[in-house]
């Protein structure tokens, strides 16, 4: 992984989203470390929720993210999991057009070596919808510092190389022009 201090970092408007039903805003250390990696990286914070497991609800949360042109991305933390719970992987597929796999994968991958096996029941997962990039990270401080430590801190900085996520950000609807 090379940064190419040559090209110009582009900051990305980054919403979060915390999904628990025990946490409060002031108790959720997943979603406070995020938003100091995000925003100690140079990204604003284009806003920041907390919502129960509730699918509608999240669901009904994601559209108004995709549909804002003040958000590029949204990042979520936890309800990833396998248990009754659980429902974020079926939030995104509500709302996605294009699922990431490969995110999901290189997510479980680097959670190896610090869970083990227990990585196998993490459900994170990626996508994109209206051109906004969508993360979905197990709700746990760690898979939160993984997942940005390891993917979106270089996947969401422009001059990382050979390629990133935020190059791609101005060709995200080209199917949507006619």
């Amino acid at each position: 992984m090379a940064i190419d201090e040559t090209k110009t970092f582009i900051s990305i408007n980054i919403a979060v989203l915390t999904v628990s039903d025990r946490r409060t805003l002031e108790t959720d250390t997943s979603g406070q470390t995020l938003v100091e990696r995000l925003t100690g990286m140079g990204h604003k914070l284009a806003a920041r929720t907390l919502l129960k497991d509730d699918v509608d609800l999240i669901v009904q949360q994601l559209e108004a993210w995709i549909k804002d042109p003040h958000v590029d991305c949204v990042i979520t933390t936890g309800g990833t999991g396998v248990t009754g719970r659980d429902v974020m992987p079926e939030a995104f597929e509500q709302v996605c057009e294009k699922e990431i796999p490969g995110f999901g994968e290189l997510f479980r991958w680097i959670s190896l070596k610090s869970i083990g096996t227990s990585t196998i029941q993490s459900r994170a997962t990626a996508g994109v919808a209206n051109g906004t990039y969508l993360f979905a990270l197990p709700g746990s401080t760690g898979a939160v510092k993984d997942g940005w430590d390891e993917i979106l801190k270089y996947q969401l900085d422009a001059r990382h190389t050979p390629c990133n996520f935020v190059e791609l950000m101005p060709r995200l609807r080209e199917h949507q022009k006619g």
